[in-house]
């Protein structure tokens, strides 16, 4: 059954018509205003009478949201608890009453005002003391004291000598950042001074409706961190409204306790092509060419897209903190040149790779890159995820290639009609996906095509970053046992389903006056189930065999985001379990572990793994300056030692082939790819682009790493199945 975006809608719609009609919403309709006010209340009570009736928990606002709301707005402004006072907060308190009944009744938004001014009143204080300190100060970087930056739960200050002892803390802190830098003094405080000052300008300049999309956005997330409110200005631009794209360097963000944070890389854009950037970095600071940083934390999301979009082949450079890395840690600055996003680059492509054996002849193995399940929206079907690789696994067969890798690492998901046909490519018939919504009704969506593009031995190479419609593929063939799962420990566990509600036809209907575009509403609306009924949602899919990864950690997955809904399970689907895997995992296992525990590559890759466990782990930062010199060397010794690894890898590939869909059809193979050479890769990098520094190949050398381990599973799994001994079962 097809799942599109109109049907999804209007089902949507036609459940609301009893929430924008009942008490509450028809005291406005017969004299509605159009001035911004009314336009604010408005939004706010459709907003709320949308998530309590068509957000898949189907939960009331009462009290104990409303507290909820009340304290996550605080936070959202105010993330690492320094700027408000406890006296602030105990006098919030008095909100928490009729915060709910404000809300569902009137869509009174006083208290989100009221909160925001107290919050610039506090902003302004702490500029004036960091200024006066940076001008006045000393700075001094040689005694052993740290700066505590996980303050989540932290005890707001008492009083304004507490808060400005722990601002003294945070701006020593900025000031060793930068000093690491190399700069001199008089360009730190020139720096730090104008990006408070930049930062209070900014805040203070926040029109009400944008003060609204945060107090929103924050009511919505109460619900389920993928339910969303977004503010007129992204509606204007579609892919602003869709996915949070930012045009120019393709990339999709979200904003998450204060930080700008790389969500997902769109394939083909300059972010993926330069590999600079990564799912799970937070942004920082933002500069357009030949012009100083502009600090985005706290920045609201849409002027952060205004800073970042740009004309084609202008130039922006951002200050990021690495995924996995904690607050406080060395930044890195990536320079992109804001490009178009070209159709070719976002498919699907191959590589046919001959591994040389010790007994016989080389095996020939493919690997197959998914980046995403892209589909036409038109429904016709011209750019098919499952159409191209059903062609590359056809070239596949015609070169006589013997087992497969499917790399999903960097797939965030897609059409679901792609991922239920794509499953079908390697099975029968049967279940792939089952979906609940709102009202508990289950709807089985089944591979119906008797035919089977591949059947041989199957890797599926998974990540933290491989979510939604890629979590559905992997499990349904985790459950039929078709293929073996290997990479991080899980998969990211995104299992629910939104839909985009613009506002203004709701308001419309009603004759709810608004004096601008009211926005949208994303709403979670139902949730997905593997055909063993356990949910994708919030424990992904498991690995079978579990890979060193420097992105498998829990704050890159569902179950670090704030309410995520839980894992449950409805019952199973009938299906036919094929039982191709599990006899042989304890032998894969024990191969795969012994590679790991001797070679080299694995011995670096864990090193650096281990590292940013213990930054995340620390939840502090030292505030001695040869300290943290010395754990930058350090750090860049492990990453110019994977960057080796990577380029050793990369020397002694065997012969490769790379396979397109403009070359799938030529009859053999092309000319294998040349080995990539240190002089190579110094005269052209990624996209014709000078060759990244050394730090920076880094993350491209792990993914060679694992990528290149899951080969060597896939040649083991491969030997079992032709070797079926008996002592290789379990």
């Amino acid at each position: 059954m097809k799942h599109p975006t109109s049907l999804v809608l209007s089902l949507t719609v036609i459940g609301l018509a009893v929430v924008i009609t009942a008490p509450g919403f028809g005291a406005q309709t017969a004299h509605p205003l159009a001035d911004a006010q009314t336009t604010d209340a408005n939004i706010t009570r459709l907003t709320t009478g949308l998530l309590e009736h068509s957000q898949l928990a189907h939960h009331p606002f009462d009290d104990r949201l409303a507290g909820t709301v009340l304290d996550r707005y605080l936070d959202a402004l105010d993330g690492i608890r320094s700027l408000f006072l406890q006296a602030d907060a105990d006098g919030f308190a008095g909100y928490r009453a009729t915060l709910a009944q404000a809300t569902r009744g009137a869509g009174d938004t006083s208290a989100a005002k009221a909160i925001f001014a107290r919050y610039l009143e506090r902003l302004s204080q702490q500029t004036a003391y960091d200024t006066d300190l940076l001008r006045n100060a000393k700075f001094d970087f040689t005694g052993h004291d740290s700066y505590s930056y996980d303050r989540e739960h932290a005890r707001r200050p008492a009083n304004l000598a507490e808060a400005h002892d722990l601002w003294r803390r945070q701006l020593r802190a900025e000031y060793l950042q930068e000093k690491l830098g190399d700069k001199r003094p008089e360009q730190i405080v020139g720096a730090l001074v104008n990006r408070h000052a930049q930062e209070v300008r900014t805040m203070a300049a926040l029109r009400s409706d944008e003060v609204l999309e945060v107090y929103l956005d924050t009511l919505a997330h109460v619900y389920d961190p993928h339910s969303d409110y977004l503010g007129h200005e992204q509606m204007e631009s579609l892919s602003i409204a869709m996915n949070l794209s930012l045009f120019g360097i393709g990339a999709s963000l979200e904003n998450e306790d204060g930080y700008c944070k790389v969500r997902e890389l769109l394939p083909g854009g300059p972010a993926a092509r330069g590999g600079q950037l990564k799912p799970g970095d937070r942004i920082v600071a933002v500069a357009q060419a030949g012009k100083e940083p502009v600090d985005i934390v706290n920045m609201p999301l849409s002027r952060t897209v205004e800073l970042i979009r740009g004309p084609k082949g202008s130039t922006v450079t951002l200050t990021v903190i690495p995924a996995g890395s904690a607050i406080g840690s060395p930044t890195k600055t990536t320079s992109l040149v804001r490009d178009e996003i070209t159709l070719e680059d976002q498919r699907a492509k191959a590589r046919i790779i001959d591994l040389p054996t010790a007994k016989g002849p080389a095996l020939r193995l493919g690997v197959i890159e998914l980046p995403s399940f892209y589909a036409d929206m038109d429904g016709s079907r011209r750019r098919s995820a499952t159409a191209d690789v059903a062609r590359l696994l056809q070239k596949f067969n015609a070169e006589q290639v013997r087992g497969v890798v499917l790399d999903l690492r960097h797939n965030g998901g897609g059409s679901l009609d792609e991922a239920i046909s794509l499953t079908g490519l390697f099975i029968r018939q049967g279940p792939v996906v089952q979906t609940r919504d709102s009202e508990g009704k289950i709807q089985v969506d089944d591979d119906t095509d008797p035919s089977v593009a591949y059947d041989g031995p199957l890797v599926l190479l998974t990540s933290r970053f491989s979510a939604s419609a890629t979590e559905i593929l992997a499990g349904a063939l985790q459950d039929y046992g078709r293929a073996v799962v290997v990479g991080d420990s899980s998969t990211f566990g995104k299992g629910t389903v939104q839909s985009i509600l613009p506002l203004a036809p709701f308001m419309d209907r009603v004759g709810l006056g608004h004096a601008y575009d009211p926005g949208a509403l994303k709403i979670t609306i139902s949730k997905f189930y593997r055909p063993s009924g356990a949910s994708t949602q919030l424990r992904g899919v498991a690995a079978d065999l579990v890979l060193p990864s420097t992105s498998d950690f829990r704050e890159v997955s569902e179950s670090s985001l704030q309410d995520p809904l839980p894992w449950d399970v409805v019952p199973a689907a009938p299906y036919q379990r094929l039982g191709r895997v599990a006899p042989y995992l304890a032998a894969l296992r024990e191969s795969s572990a012994g590679r790991i525990a001797t070679e080299k590559p694995f011995a670096d890759l864990a090193d650096d793994v281990a590292k940013l466990r213990k930054n995340l782990l620390s939840k502090s930062v030292s505030l001695n300056e040869a300290e943290r010199r010395q754990e930058m060397a350090q750090a860049k010794l492990g990453q110019a030692a994977l960057a080796r690894d990577g380029r050793a890898l990369q020397a002694a590939r065997p012969a490769t082939y790379e396979i397109t869909l403009q070359n799938v059809a030529a009859p053999g193979l092309p000319p294998p790819l040349a080995p990539t050479t240190a002089k190579t890769r110094g005269a052209l990098g990624a996209g014709g682009a000078s060759a990244p520094a050394e730090e920076e190949r880094a993350p491209a050398a792990a993914d060679d790493i694992i990528l290149n381990e899951s080969i060597q599973i896939l040649a083991d799994y491969m030997e079992l199945l032709d070797h079926p001994a008996s002592d290789h079962r379990t």
